[in-house]
Parts: structure tokens; sequence; C-alpha cells
């Protein structure tokens, strides 16, 4: 039997301790109520009367009269940083705690009052990140619209995206895109639908970036507005301006970002292959670093294992969230096969789909080994060792055969999945419907698929590619990063390239509208983008360094002729990059 209990604590803050079964949980704030908005509150929940057994725990939180929202699923981290970012309220911070063990389960929340920044007059601060401030303006209109301008001593100006304005509440914007030890000058526009509203110039610095980073140096081109968003390896994710300048970095831990959102959103996977399931982890974060949405690969595991799925080992290369809310998640499945991709027992990694709800609960899923043929192995006979070498994590054997290695999801125009197989040199195309469909393949693109190509390249196929879109102004039309390992195996001078297809998908029919030679050769990683100028943008994740020096990458701009106009080299590899207009606007 369950019993709730709470007491007054301070000004609009109750302490909540639920019992079940003798384990009872309490929570309570780093910092007591009330705070202002923006501010981060860490909270700790403390067990007593638990077993010696595993205890998993799970966050949520809601504004008074508004659901609850999942920020962080089951699982074994016991805390939780908090901020109320967007307005100011009293909210209701929940934890429930699970013994895997026992049984055992308990809950407990607490209420907490955030205040307004702004009073009167809009406020501009620094917040914890170096390169990131915060700005606080009075309510606006319900039915106008509010964002913000900045600009600096190039007085370039840049915006965030816009904010829908709510009676009574103040309007909150985090300020990214910024050089360290730099002044700003920033301003809000109020869009009421019939004029547009300015308010006063606000000044203020950003801090001092201490950590170092790899070196940036333009090859090519002039100076050019605009933003390179950059998920690195070696280094954390960061964003540049077009010259090589730093102006953002992620102050958490991922192993890379995946993908940005609009408004200044990002997603992130953190593969630690020392760890179990419970420790590989998907990630949504704001500009600030604050984690928004975050599950672990055995949380997914539960809901897998009631819906009579197969386990996942963890995430790897791609999370992002499609138009209707949900989120779609890559994630690796091992398999020992016997007698099929080699002689006796062989393990075998394969690939798991996963669309997941706005809670991270999953409501749809795709299955590689139930839908692919397994006795096609990978086409350059990769394998996987233990710890490292691009390599999700997995556990059933010291070596693993790598037969997918899957690297890139989309929702196509026409409610499909697009899939991105790296080791068959396939583009598969699945049937989703929108969260209905039966999985079944709808076709294959690549040498020995299902579609005949209009070509006079000797070798037209791309090969080992990386992220594969649609581009939704012309169906018709995709965009690939061909890294060219199939090629280079046989031919040590070739280049990775650029490319742009178009296909016919009633006749299976495609035709090369860009084969660019990006002048370098990348086996790994690497991007593709369509620019809104009708350029191209592309990656060259992984250059190898030669005579001592040290590996790159590149982001190139391509024009439609395949001549190379701007490009940007960093000493270090890339796993993805992508040009933004600002850090709001992926």
């Amino acid at each position: 039997m369950r019993v709730n209990s709470c007491s007054a604590f301070a000004f609009l803050f109750f302490f909540c301790i639920a019992h079940a079964d003798g384990m009872s949980v309490s929570l309570a704030p780093s910092v007591p109520p009330p705070v202002s908005v923006g501010a981060v509150v860490t909270w700790h929940p403390v067990v007593s009367g638990a077993a010696e057994g595993t205890l998993w725990y799970r966050f949520r939180v809601r504004r008074m009269g508004e659901d609850f929202s999942m920020c962080r699923d089951y699982g074994p981290e016991s805390q939780f940083d908090w901020t109320a970012s967007e307005h100011e309220g009293t909210y209701e911070v929940e934890v429930a705690v699970r013994d895997l063990d026992t049984g055992d389960a308990a809950t407990a929340s607490a209420l907490y009052q955030v205040l307004p920044l702004a009073g009167s007059a809009p406020v501009l601060g620094n917040t914890n990140h170096p390169l990131v401030l915060y700005y606080s303006a009075p309510p606006c209109e319900a039915g106008s619209r509010m964002r913000v301008e900045f600009h600096g001593p190039d007085n370039h100006t840049q915006t965030t995206s816009f904010k829908a304005c709510r009676e009574g509440l103040t309007m909150n914007f985090y300020i990214a895109g910024l050089q360290g030890k730099t002044a700003y000058v920033v301003n809000q526009v109020v869009d009421t639908g019939s004029a547009i509203v300015r308010g006063p110039d606000l000044t203020a610095t950003t801090g001092e970036v201490t950590l170092g980073f790899a070196p940036y140096s333009v090859i090519q081109g002039t100076s050019q507005t605009g933003v390179l968003l950059q998920s690195a390896l070696e280094q954390p994710s960061l964003a540049t301006d077009l010259n090589g300048n730093v102006i953002w970095y992620y102050v958490g831990n991922i192993s890379f970002l995946t993908r940005p959102e609009s408004g200044g959103l990002f997603w992130g996977i953190y593969e630690n292959p020392g760890g179990d399931p419970s420790h590989q982890i998907v990630r949504e974060f704001d500009l600030a670093g604050n984690t928004l949405l975050e599950t672990n690969a055995a949380r997914i595991n539960e809901q897998l294992t009631a819906m009579g799925k197969r386990q996942i080992s963890g995430f790897h290369h791609e999370a992002r969230r499609m138009p209707d809310g949900r989120i779609l998640v890559l994630a690796d499945v091992e398999q020992v096969l016997t007698d099929v991709q080699g002689p006796g027992p062989v393990d075998v990694i394969g690939d798991m789909i996963l669309a997941l709800d706005k809670d991270l609960q999953v409501v749809w899923t795709w299955d590689a080994f139930d839908h692919l043929d397994t006795s096609r192995t990978a086409t350059l006979n990769e394998t996987c060792k233990a710890v490292g070498g691009g390599c999700p994590p997995f556990y059933n054997a010291a070596v693993a055969n790598d037969w997918l290695h899957g690297n890139s999801l989309q929702l196509t125009p026409d409610g499909s999945i697009l899939y991105s197989a790296r080791h068959q040199d396939w583009l598969i195309k699945i049937d989703y419907a929108n969260g209905s469909g039966s999985g079944d393949v709808l076709w294959r693109l690549g040498k020995d698929g299902d579609f005949a190509i209009e070509s006079v390249d000797p070798y037209p196929w791309f090969s080992h590619q990386h992220d594969a879109n649609f581009d939704f102004a012309d169906p018709s039309k995709l965009t690939v990063f061909d890294d060219g390992n199939v090629r280079y195996a046989s031919d040590q001078s070739a280049h990775s390239r650029g490319q742009v297809i178009e296909l016919d998908q009633e006749n299976r029919t495609a035709k090369m509208v860009l084969n660019a030679d990006l002048g370098a050769y990348a086996d790994a990683l690497g991007s593709a983008q369509l620019l809104a100028n009708g350029n191209y943008h592309f990656d060259v994740g992984w250059i190898r360094g030669t005579n001592g020096e040290p590996d790159c990458s590149r982001s190139l701009e391509v024009d439609a002729l395949g001549n190379v106009v701007y490009g940007i080299e960093a000493a270090t590899p890339e796993y993805r990059s992508f040009r933004m207009p600002s850090l709001y606007e992926p």
C-alpha cells in the first residue's frame, strides 16, 4: 500500500515523500526556492528503506496546470539538473524510483516557484556558458510574437527564432552564436501582426573560452556570414563562424552530436564502450547545455521485451525529431548466426530503427534481421573489435561482423524512412507510413540494388556513404556523401564525392545530377546538405594525415557544376557538419 505525505518546506515549495513496501524517497533541490527563470537547480533524491538492489530513477516536470513532460526516463543516474528557461510559474518536479531486484517503487514530487527575471524593462545577462547570454523581456500581447536580434563589432545581425507571446508571462531567450570576450548589442523585436515594435538596445560581454580547440583555416573562397555546426569526435561538438572563430560549444558529455533542431535544440548520443546498456544514452539538449530529454538502451529494452522484440545494445549515428514530434533513433542489435556469415557461430551486428513518442516511449520498430538478407555480408568484410573503431557497443563476442553500419535516417516526403546502410553500399527505403507502416523494404538504391543508373562515370554508385537526404522542395532528388571506400580499395588515387541523384521511383531509374570530386578521400564520416542558395554543402569527415600531419576534415560548398566555391579545414575529424544561417535555423 502506498502512502503519500507532504509538508511545507518553503514558500511554494512542498517536500513530498512516497512510501511503497518499506522503500521511500525524498526530493530536495540544490537551491531553495524561489529562483529566477533561467536558474539551474540540481535535484537530489534520497532513498531510504531500500534493499541492496539496483535503483533506477525517472524525472518528470510540469508547470502547474499543464501535463507532465519527461525529462529523463528510468536509468541509474540519481540526480537531475533542471532549469525553467521559458517561463516563470510554479512547477512540480517529480522523481520515481524503482528497485530492479525487488520490484519496490516510490515517487516523490516538489512544488517549486520560479520568479520572472524581467520587470518593466528587459534584462540581459550571462549564463554558466561563457558564449551564451540570457535575455528576458516583459510580457507581450497574446497573438503577437517576439524574437531577439543581436550583433557584435562586425555589425552582422543574427536573430533567434520567433516565440509566441503568452498573456502575463515574460519572454526568455538564450542568445548564442557569439565570440568570446566580445561586447554584443541585443534588442527584442515584437511582431504584432500589424506592426514591428523594437525594444531598447542592451549590451553584454561574453566570457572567455578556456577550452582548446583544433585550428581552423579557410582553404578556398572569401569571408562569408553564417554558422558551421560541427559534430566533432576528438573535442566537444562546436560551432564556428565561416572564418573559423569558435562561437559555441556543447558543455556536456556526448560522443557526437547527431542533428540540430529549430529554436536552438540539438540531439546527441553517448556511447560507453565499457558500460552496460543502461549507460548508452540518447539526449536532447539546448544551447546552454541543459538536458531536455534523455533515455538509455536498457530502459528501451524493457519496452522492447514487453513488445516481444529483440534487445538493443546501444544507440549509434542517428537521432532526430520528426515533424509530428516523434523521434527517430538508430540502435544496434546483435545476433549469433551459425554458418551464415562465416563458418560456425558468428556474432553479427545489425540495426534497429526506433520511433519514440515525446516521452521517449517506443511506438514503432524496424529490425534489420527481420527484413534484410543476412547472408549478404559487408561489402568490404568489416568487423568490429570490443572497443572503438566506429562501432556501436556490443556484448556477445570479442569480435563481431559489422554487417550494416547504418549511419543516417530521414523521414521522406511521402512518410517512409530513408536508411543509409554503409557496409551494404545501399540506401534503403522502408515502409513507415508515418508510423503505421509494415517495415517492408520498398527499394534499395546503390550497386546491385533496384535502380538502373544513367551516368558516364565508370563507377557512378556511392559506396560506404553517409547522410542521405531527400530534397523536400523537389522529392525526386536526394543528396549523399560518397566516401568511396570500394572505389578506393581498387584505386588509391580516388577521392570522395558529393552526389545529387534524381530518382524515378516508379520506373526504378536514377540519374546523376551532381558528382563532384571533393579533392580528398575520407574513409569514414561525412555529411551532405542542400543550401538555400542552391549550392551544396559536403563534410569530408576524416582525411587521414600523412607525413606526420594530423588527421583533418573539410567542409566544402559546391556549386551546381561541382566547383568548390568555399572550403574550411579543421585539424580534427568531424562526424558531420552543418551549414546554418544561425544556431536557431538548421
